[in-house]
C-alpha cells in the first residue's frame, strides 16, 4: 500500500506546458533487503512504481530528472510531433497498478528510442522495470527486462564517458555481472567479476565494488561445487 508513503505535486510538463500531477516517494521507508543487482526491497512498499513520470495530458513519460531540467530543442521538436497529435490521455492515479507501473517504463523506453536516448538510461529503466517485474513475480518479464538491461549497459559501457552521477564504470561492470548470474551467464558474469577482482586499479579506488565483485564470485563458486 502506498498510503502514507507517497505525496502529490504539481509539475509543468515541458513537451505540452500545461501542468500535470506527479506522485512522489517519502525518502525514509524501511528497507528489508537488498538484492546482488542493486535492487532494494522495502516494507510492503514498492516505490519503483512510481521512477517514471507520466503527463497526464500529453502522455510524456520520464524520470524526474529529465522532467525539471532543460531538453534539447531537437529532442522537444521530436517529440512534441509525436505527442502533441495523437492526443493522448495517460489517466492520473495515485497509486499505480503493476500494470500502470510498466506503461509508464515502457513509455519512457519508447520515448528514448524516438530521439536515440543514451544506453545508460535506457538500462536504468529496464534495470527497473525487471525489478518492478521481480516485486511481482514476474520471472518471464524480469528476465526480459534483465536481458535488455544488460545489453544497454554493455553498449553504454562502449560508448558513453563515466561517472554517469554516482555511477562509474567498474560499478555498470559489477552490475552486468550481476544480472548475468541471475539469467544464468555463468560464464559473462565471472568473465566481468574476474577483471574487477584482479583489477588492483579498482581494489584501491573503489573497495566495495571490488568487495561486491569477490563476493558475488564466491557465491557462483559455491553454487557451482553444489
Amino acid at each position: 500500500m502506498a498510503v502514507g508513503k507517497t505525496f502529490i505535486v504539481e509539475k509543468t510538463c515541458p513537451i505540452c506546458e500545461q501542468t500535470f500531477r506527479v506522485v512522489k516517494t517519502r525518502s525514509r521507508i524501511p528497507v528489508t533487503q537488498r538484492d546482488d543487482d542493486g535492487c532494494t526491497h522495502y516494507v510492503d512498499f514498492n516505490p519503483y512504481y512510481y521512477t517514471v513520470w507520466v503527463c497526464e495530458h500529453c502522455g510524456f513519460a520520464a524520470d524526474e530528472k529529465t522532467f525539471t531540467t532543460k531538453i534539447p530543442d531537437r529532442h522537444l521538436t521530436i517529440l512534441r510531433a509525436v505527442l502533441l497529435t495523437k492526443n493522448i490521455k495517460i489517466p492520473f492515479v495515485e497509486e499505480r497498478t503493476l500494470g500502470e507501473a510498466s506503461t509508464a517504463f515502457r513509455l519512457a523506453l519508447k520515448f528514448l528510442d524516438l530521439i536515440h536516448g543514451k544506453s545508460s538510461k535506457k538500462a536504468k529503466y529496464a534495470h527497473q522495470l525487471a525489478w518492478v517485474y521481480r516485486e511481482a513475480g514476474d520471472t518471464t518479464q524480469e528476465h526480459e527486462f534483465l536481458a535488455k538491461a544488460a545489453e544497454f549497459y554493455e553498449d553504454a559501457l562502449m560508448r558513453e564517458s563515466f561517472p554517469i552521477g554516482e555511477l562509474t564504470d567498474n560499478a555498470v561492470m559489477y552490475i552486468v555481472a550481476a544480472i548475468n548470474w541471475r539469467l544464468g551467464e555463468r560464464q559473462k558474469a565471472t568473465t566481468y567479476l574476474s577483471r574487477l577482482i584482479s583489477d588492483k586499479g579498482v581494489r584501491e579506488r573503489e573497495p566495495r565494488i571490488h568487495d561486491k565483485a569477490r563476493d558475488l564470485w564466491g557465491d557462483i563458486r559455491a553454487a557451482k561445487k553444489k
